[in-house]
């Protein structure tokens, strides 16, 4: 009994030896408990040549800011060969709290073979040690990412700009750099400038000196009153920092790690332009001005064209504001405005021209008169109104037809007094007009025959209705597209009701299509970036051109509130939400 014993025991551990002796496949960390602002490394380790096709968890509680990299280590000792390859990646975490990094899964012999699941704890930040020696210390001490903003209290409408910069000093050097998340401009309209070449300058930094370079530049423009945040830009850095100790040749050692920084949050104090001394016709125009009408003809034959061109030119928020219109007489024929810019963006703001060109056919010969036009700024300097006047246009016309001469006096005239006379009773009826009071037999009148055939001409009429019904039943596609509509037209219904009021339609808009992706999500959309709203929606199979839709009018309905708009616009700006709901609904 006792050798059976023995027997089966040497059975299982020889097992237990081929299957160790087979694959190995293990997960280690660094460390397993740290603050949300540091880093650890996690490796995958194989003890077998050959496996391959490996495949990393989520990492969706962390941040890779390092990796994949790879090793292969080969050795041979005592007669005995050891293999090992390794996976490694530096990762970050993304909030406190305990996270269970899942098994990577690698194969071998045709085979899946997964790793030991990690777990990791994330406490609140803690301070990095002033450790001259640690390299983490001596890239925060060295790297900085500022960004420049030229004013920070500027007046609704009026131009500013901001630069990122990039501070980098001599004694470390950078390898690689990427941008993780791109700043926001929340309230601002804006518009990139775009960076050509990098080119490292000189420059200080805190009164000590530094190399520099420009990463970014924007103009900003507020929209609204208050207090505005330009929010931070997150970079990931691969750097060069230096050990401490030298080679053989005296050369100093330096280390690779990896590195991300922040800039710091910027606030704006947006004044509101002031009431006092606003001009009736303002629309919005902020910034230093010219202003011009004119014409190509002032004299021509009828059915000839003449081209009117209102221009807006000079520096400020050109694109922001509408144009003064102009007015002509009934015997000019004018149509629809073309509409031009000839616009620069630069750390100046915006500079040129816009201008709106009315193509104007006289029907009849004459002189007429295209009234003066006015145009109003606000200039931030001198923090004032300014209102150009343009005199008015005399449009000739030598050659046509003449102006006819009557004119149809359509003013109502006043009442007379009543006058009596013998013939007041000429138009009462001298002819009689009676009915029989005789009635017809219901059982044998037209009324009893159409009531008797009626449940017989409806039969086929049911069948008919019948066949639509199942046939509507049956189109899938249409009955999702009717749905859609359906839906776009409930959550649309309040901007509706708003249209021609500003600010109220585009915020019942804006909480119209927040309230479409909470019903169809289950999430507070309202509390999530329009970037977050955008992966979320890629995640669910919606076409990007349609998610740029969406976001489009989400831009438009924060930028639009506080900018002149017409009411076209608003309907234009109904119909596209009412679309891209529609199409949106399709895919969820």
């Amino acid at each position: 009994m006792k050798k059976i014993k023995f027997y089966i025991l040497g059975v299982l551990l020889i097992t237990t030896q081929v299957f160790f002796a087979q694959i190995e496949f293990e997960t280690s960390v660094s460390k397993n408990n740290l603050g949300v602002n540091q880093r650890f490394r996690i490796q995958f380790s194989v003890n077998k040549q050959g496996a391959d096709n490996f495949n990393p968890p989520s990492f969706e509680n962390f941040k890779v800011v390092g990796g994949p990299s790879s090793s292969v280590n080969q050795s041979w000792i005592n007669g005995k060969a050891s293999f090992s390859q390794s996976y490694i990646y530096i990762l970050e975490p993304k909030s406190e709290g305990e996270f269970v990094i899942e098994p990577a899964t690698i194969e071998y012999n045709d085979e899946i073979v997964g790793s030991n699941p990690v777990k990791i704890t994330v406490s609140k930040a803690v301070e990095i040690p002033k450790d001259p020696n640690n390299p983490e210390y001596v890239a925060q001490q060295n790297i900085h990412l500022v960004a420049e903003v030229s004013n920070l209290s500027p007046y609704v409408g009026e131009g500013i700009y901001v630069v990122y910069k990039l501070f980098v000093s001599e004694n470390i050097s950078v390898n690689d750099w990427r941008v993780t998340e791109s700043p926001q401009y929340n309230g601002f309209w804006n518009q990139d400038i775009e960076v050509s070449e990098i080119n490292v300058q000189k420059g200080q930094y805190n009164g000590e000196d530094y190399r520099y370079i420009i990463l970014k530049k924007a103009v900003l423009i507020p929209q609204r009153a208050g207090e505005l945040v330009i929010e931070p830009m997150n970079m990931d850095f691969s750097v060069g920092v230096p050990t401490g100790r030298g080679d053989f040749f005296g050369n100093m050692i330096t280390r690779n790690i990896s590195y991300s920084t922040t800039s710091a949050v910027r606030n704006v104090k947006v004044k509101a332009l002031p009431e006092e001394g606003k001009p009736i016709d303002f629309t919005g125009a902020v910034g230093e001005f010219a202003f011009k009408v004119s014409t190509n003809k002032n004299e021509l034959k009828s059915n000839d064209a003449a081209q009117i061109i209102v221009e807006v030119s000079g520096h400020g928020n050109l694109k922001l504001f509408e144009i003064p219109k102009i007015s002509t007489p009934p015997e000019l024929e004018v149509y629809t405005p073309e509409h031009k810019e000839k616009v620069v963006t630069s750390l100046y703001g915006l500079r040129g021209t816009v201008s709106d060109e009315y193509t104007v056919v006289p029907q009849y010969k004459g002189k007429y008169k295209i009234p003066e036009v006015s145009f109003s700024y606000f200039n931030p300097k001198e923090k004032r109104y300014n209102t150009i006047k343009n005199e008015a246009i005399i449009v000739d016309v030598i050659e046509g037809k003449e102006l006819p001469s009557t004119i149809v006096d359509t003013t109502p005239s006043p009442k007379q007094k009543v006058i009596t006379n013998n013939n007041n009773f000429r138009f009462i009826s001298l002819n009689t007009e009676f009915e029989s009071k005789e009635k017809e037999d219901f059982l044998n009148s037209t009324k009893f025959y159409l009531l008797l055939l009626l449940p017989f001409l409806a039969i086929p009429i049911g069948i008919i209705i019948g066949r639509k019904r199942a046939q509507r039943a049956g189109d899938i596609f249409g009955n999702k597209i009717r749905t859609a509509n359906k839906l776009a037209r409930k959550y649309l219904s309040e901007a509706k009701k708003q249209l021609g009021k500003k600010e109220a339609f585009y915020i019942a808009l804006e909480k119209a299509l927040h309230n479409f992706l909470k019903a169809k999500l289950q999430i507070e959309t309202s509390d999530i970036s329009k970037e977050k709203i955008s992966e979320i929606l890629k995640g669910k199979g919606v076409e990007i051109s349609t998610i740029n839709e969406f976001i489009d009018v989400l831009n438009d309905c924060d930028f639009a509130r506080f900018t002149p708009t017409t009411n076209v616009m608003m309907e234009q700006e109904f119909e596209k939400a009412k679309e891209v709901i529609t199409k949106i609904d399709k895919h969820l």
